[in-house]
């Protein structure tokens, strides 16, 4: 399964693909894949997040 999460709320959801509209904001959204696919979070498969790419609203905003 891959980790997807929706670029308009955050939501994360399990699925092969993702949906077209996001269960959470029910808005038609773009999903981005924030699993895991290095070793340092657990490698692909772990059905770990990926840190680097997971970026929450707050810390947008640090950068």
């Amino acid at each position: 399964m891959t980790n997807w999460k929706c670029n308009k709320c955050g939501h994360l959801i399990q699925a092969t693909t993702p949906p077209d509209v996001c269960p959470s904001c029910k808005e038609k959204c773009e999903f981005v894949d924030v699993s895991c696919y290095i070793p340092e979070c657990g490698g692909p498969g772990s059905g770990n997040i990926n840190p680097q790419v997971f970026v929450t609203s707050g810390e947008k905003d640090k950068k």
